[in-house]
């Protein structure tokens, strides 16, 4: 509802006798077009079957009508914004700090928690941070960077590629998970992604088997 001017503008149509014009274009229950009637009759129509006249067009000359359940129709457009909302995927990056020379521990410690970022949905940037001489060696992070992506490369992909800047240097994992999905759905995934590259190279092999039959009945034709 917005105040313009002090006039109360609401975002709500207009129905049943706040329908202030002389004529309307009238659709029917059943969204049969009735055509063009006076206002008095489409509220009597209206009436006549206990549910409400909604003004759906108020821009249309004359403003378009139609007989409906209001009430009905004001839940249904509440129920399909409230699942449009929960629709919206939010992908949050996160972000993990690493130092060049990282303790064998820690560097676990810290994979397990992207992986369980990557997991939730969200991406996450990784930064190596270099201290003194360690910035004459931006390999050393590069390398772990990469080893990092590969040992994740089951959920994860590099959506942007190591880069320094600075005594920085990051990287952005994208994740293969959908936002909302389930361990339990990620595993049943990966099954049946298995199941059908198993699948296919069964039926590979059969093509091949086929064809090698097929070539040895040519061979063994005995000549006339």
């Amino acid at each position: 509802m917005n105040n313009q001017g002090g006039e109360i503008i609401s975002a709500e149509p207009r129905i049943n006798d706040r329908i202030r014009v002389a004529q309307v274009r009238l659709i029917g229950f059943s969204g049969e077009q009735i055509g063009v009637v006076d206002i008095d009759t489409a509220l009597k129509m209206a009436d006549e079957v206990g549910l409400d006249l909604v003004e759906i067009a108020p821009e249309a000359q004359p403003p378009v009508c139609k007989v409906m359940d209001f009430g009905k129709y004001k839940y249904e457009i509440a129920q399909k914004a409230r699942e449009a909302r929960q629709n919206q995927t939010h992908i949050i990056v996160k972000e993990m700090r690493l130092r060049p020379k990282i303790e064998p521990h820690d560097y676990e410690t810290k994979k397990t928690h992207i992986e369980r970022f990557l997991r939730g949905g969200d991406k996450v940037k990784v930064t190596i941070q270099f201290r003194g001489r360690e910035q004459a060696r931006p390999e050393i992070g590069y390398r772990l960077l990469m080893k990092l992506a590969e040992e994740l490369s089951e959920v994860a992909f590099v959506e942007f590629a190591p880069k320094q800047e600075g005594r920085n240097m990051t990287m952005v994992l994208g994740t293969n998970v959908k936002k909302g999905q389930s361990i339990s759905q990620q595993k049943a995934a990966k099954v049946a992604s298995r199941s059908r590259e198993a699948k296919a190279e069964k039926a590979v092999v059969v093509d091949e088997v086929d064809e090698m039959e097929t070539a040895e009945a040519v061979d063994v034709v005995p000549e006339v």
